[in-house]
């Protein structure tokens, strides 16, 4: 709790810049943009369930406005004062997109800390006076030992992503840490993601994000926006995952979990979410942005300003090129980057970020460019999920160079090749051999290719072997939400079954999944607690299930062990051959000594354009001496095959994985591998096998 020591603080004019609440010699300069704002106040609370205001600045234009900015010098206000805005201006909103309403308390955008505690969104909704049940921003101490903490190092090629949710994480009682759901929490949990042998955490969105932001009948079954895609304050981590959040500990307990993730070298990497916000359309909530310039930060109807453009499916579109709302989100990205410590970005729904002003796409889109250049980010992972929710798809050709992209075509194509379909061949080799006929033609590289076969949205991965439907009924919205295209095969029983067939089955096509992304060029991505078969019951979109459906089960890292180790392994398989992690396009060029050879049911006979073609076979050439030469074999097709070896002079190939056989036979380590005597290999239907030289 903050200790105000009087009540009314003196005032000086301050300074138009940064923006937010930044520390002066005098005191605590505030600042904050709103082009057309007539009146402005600044409210100041002494706790964060202090319903009135101690004291309420008004600033006159005359002394408190620089240009667009509004500012003033709060003298000798201490650390955890808790503060927000009001602001009023001009009407008329069909013709000039002004939403102001002095009724309603604002967030700071730049707030580096805020809560939550007394908000209710409903409340934000409508016209009247929301000062008792407002969020406000915290003032906050930005001094942090960071010791020597040093970014990653981990070049792009090598990089293995793990996606997961920071709360949902450690909620489970079975997690057994002291401060379940929080950046804490997940500290306790780093040795597990160290023994796992990822490089990177991927993070579902931490900044602050309402949890209320749910249609009315999802919020009447006491359900919340848990995957945090509603965010409002892009400076601020969100409190729900901080231990005490009332004392402005949100950027300290933040900074302790990125440190210790870089002690254990594991980069992190921070899902943005800068294509819409959590004030929604025109019902939606006035939080910040609305009230402070509206008619800026939102792509609006040019014939009824009162209308929101939605490519977003969320209500709104942040018009992100728009020369003020660019440089925040390139400012805000750099404050993460330079005082935060992360070591990248995935932006969600990343092609609004290329829509000019008028929402037609750019390619060359100034946020977008700007990001790339900024010499703040120039050694940090940007990735875009290159599409948007009205049809505009970038994949293969998103603006600029250095963007990664969320390789759907990878994920689709290498679903339905494991499900059984056929005449897919070409294009599975394409994918395996890093995506080149998306990314080369433009002088890309593999690791532009994050590849991955499940993610947050859509079905876990033992519910992609076992079911062919959606089954979203307790989210309460009639299973019409989430997608229907999950390419998915139930292995012959929809859901749960005490069938030891069908379980078989299932167990070995997830081994086949978790085998093939890790044994292809790019970057692999895998959803948490996929590695210890964790279900969601055919739910394919949790996003409201802040509850056991969502969360990781730690009792799974016992009940299905097996998957767990296979995970690890073939993960260690992958960082010891080189050949798996080119930093270019493999050529095939025999002349050149070729890096990969592709083979079918015969050798050097691959079933390009075979209607048919469910077999798969490549041989890959060491890199160097003393790598390995690898021969893989993929058979999706239901029946077994037997498959010739290549010949390797003065070398013995020697079985290392067998998506077929049980544990510990499934994937051997060195020393349990013995040399293959036959010239063939005989593989089981629905298997991967997978051969070293030595």
């Amino acid at each position: 709790m903050t200790n105000i020591l009087k009540q009314h603080y003196d005032i000086l004019p301050g300074k138009q810049y940064p923006g937010g609440a930044t520390f002066a010699p005098e005191g605590i300069n505030f600042s904050i943009f709103s082009h057309h704002a007539t009146s402005v106040e600044l409210l100041l609370f002494e706790n964060a369930d202090s319903t009135q205001p101690f004291q309420i600045i008004s600033l006159e234009q005359r002394y408190h406005r620089t240009f667009f900015f509004w500012h003033v010098l709060v003298k000798d206000l201490p650390v955890g004062a808790y503060y927000a805005w009001r602001i009023d201006g001009p009407g008329d909103v069909e013709h000039t997109g002004f939403r102001f309403n002095r009724n309603k308390v604002l967030l700071d955008p730049w707030a580096r800390a805020i809560s939550d505690k007394l908000w209710n969104h409903q409340h934000a909704c409508d016209e009247d006076d929301n000062t008792t049940t407002s969020m406000r921003a915290i003032v906050v101490d930005n001094r942090y030992d960071w010791e020597d903490d040093q970014p990653s190092q981990v070049l792009p090629e090598h990089t293995i992503i793990y996606e997961m949710h920071v709360g949902g994480f450690t909620r489970h009682s079975s997690s057994s840490v002291t401060h379940p759901g929080t950046f804490q929490g997940l500290i306790e949990k780093i040795p597990y993601l160290k023994a796992l042998g990822i490089t990177h955490v991927e993070l579902l969105p931490i900044m602050a994000f309402d949890e209320q932001d749910v249609p009315p009948g999802v919020a009447a079954l006491g359900l919340n926006n848990y995957w945090g895609y509603s965010t409002h304050s892009f400076y601020s981590p969100h409190p729900g995952y901080c231990v005490t959040p009332d004392d402005g500990s949100h950027v300290r307990e933040f900074r302790d979990m990125v440190k210790a993730l870089h002690k254990a070298d594991i980069g992190i990497i921070l899902d943005v979410v800068f294509n819409h916000t959590a004030e929604g359309g025109v019902d939606g909530p006035t939080i910040n942005f609305k009230g402070i310039g509206n008619e800026a930060f939102y792509h609006l109807e040019p014939e009824d300003r009162s209308q929101y453009r939605d490519y977003t499916g969320c209500g709104n579109t942040v018009n992100c090129n728009h020369p003020l709302v660019a440089r925040f989100i390139v400012d805000c990205l750099e404050y993460w980057s330079k005082e935060m410590h992360v070591d990248g970005f995935r932006f969600d729904l990343a092609s609004v970020l290329s829509r000019g002003e008028d929402g037609k796409p750019l390619y060359h889109a100034p946020v977008l460019w700007n990001i790339e250049f900024s010499e703040a980010l120039i050694n940090k992972r940007i990735i875009a999920e290159a599409w948007d929710a009205v049809g505009l798809y970038q994949v293969g050709d998103f603006p600029g160079y250095r963007w990664a992209e969320w390789n759907g075509r990878y994920r689709d194509t290498i679903r339905k090749f494991i499900r059984g379909d056929s005449g897919l061949i070409e294009e599975v080799a394409s994918r395996i051999a890093g995506s080149s006929d998306l990314y080369q033609p433009r002088d890309r590289l593999p690791a532009n290719s994050i590849n991955f076969v499940t993610c947050h949205d859509g079905f876990s991965l033992l519910d992609q072997v076992s079911y062919d439907h959606k089954h979203n009924e307790s989210n309460g919205e009639d299973n019409r939400d989430g997608s229907d295209n999950n390419l998915s095969w139930n292995c012959g029983i929809e859901g749960p079954t005490d069938q030891e067939e069908i379980l078989t089955l299932r167990h070995r096509q997830a081994r086949n999944f978790m085998a093939i992304l890790c044994l292809s060029q790019g970057v692999p991505m895998m959803h948490a607690g996929d590695e210890l078969l964790r279900t969601q019951q055919g739910n394919n979109n949790v996003y409201c299930q802040n509850n056991e459906l969502g969360w990781f089960d730690w009792n799974l890292v016992d009940i299905n062990s097996d998957m767990l180790r296979f995970t690890r392994e073939i993960i260690a398989f992958r960082k010891r051959h080189p050949c798996l992690m080119q930093p270019r396009f493999l050529t095939g060029v025999k002349n050149e000594g070729a890096d990969i050879t592709w083979h079918g049911l015969h050798l050097h006979q691959p079933l390009w354009g075979d209607p048919a073609g469910q077999i798969l076979a490549f041989t890959l050439t060491e890199l160097a001496p003393g790598n390995s030469h690898l021969h893989i074999m993929l058979n999706m097709g239901k029946e077994e095959q037997q498959l010739q070896l290549p010949l390797i002079p003065e070398r013995y190939w020697h079985l290392a994985i067998d998506t077929f056989l049980e544990r510990p036979n499934d994937i051997l380590a060195i020393s349990e591998q013995t040399a293959m005597t036959e010239s063939s290999y005989r593989i089981q239907a629905h298997s991967i096998a997978v051969f070293e030289s030595r």
